[in-house]
């Protein structure tokens, strides 16, 4: 065991939630094992901003006649609108439902298994961060 805190079994876990909640939130590794598997429990704020950090958008914005698409390139999913934020907005929605739809079942897809970094972004991320992150 390194430096943080590691349950060997969900039973201790369960035992000790609030623990486990603390030390995610002042950010020590937490980890609970299960079935030979390490889960981590971690800040959902931290995290969103360490991969939005570690993973750029790739975002392209195309000004057409009648308005804007945006698109990320390798993601099945576009907004467009008459402006550049309303293409935005309806991205930030596309982007959400893909992430429901990745849970639900693409997660096991192999053209959509990697997109788990995106999912994580796109979950856990206000709509002000996914904006930012879609236009940096």
């Amino acid at each position: 065991m390194g430096a943080g805190v590691e349950y060997e079994t969900v039973r201790e876990a369960r035992d000790h939630l609030k623990d486990i909640l603390d030390a995610a939130d002042a950010g020590t590794p937490v980890t609970v094992v299960r079935d030979s598997r390490r889960v981590a429990a971690v800040d959902a704020d931290r995290l969103v901003r360490f991969l939005i950090g570690v993973r750029p958008s790739g975002a392209k914005a195309i000004a057409e006649n009648d308005g804007w698409s945006l698109f990320i390139p390798g993601v099945p999913v576009a907004g467009d609108g008459a402006t550049l934020d309303d293409a935005v907005e309806e991205m930030i929605d596309a982007l959400r439902d893909y992430a429901i739809d990745w849970v639900d079942h693409l997660r096991n897809a192999p053209n959509h298994a990697d997109n788990w970094a995106l999912v994580q972004i796109v979950s856990l991320a206000s709509d002000e961060q996914l904006r930012d992150w879609l236009l940096a």
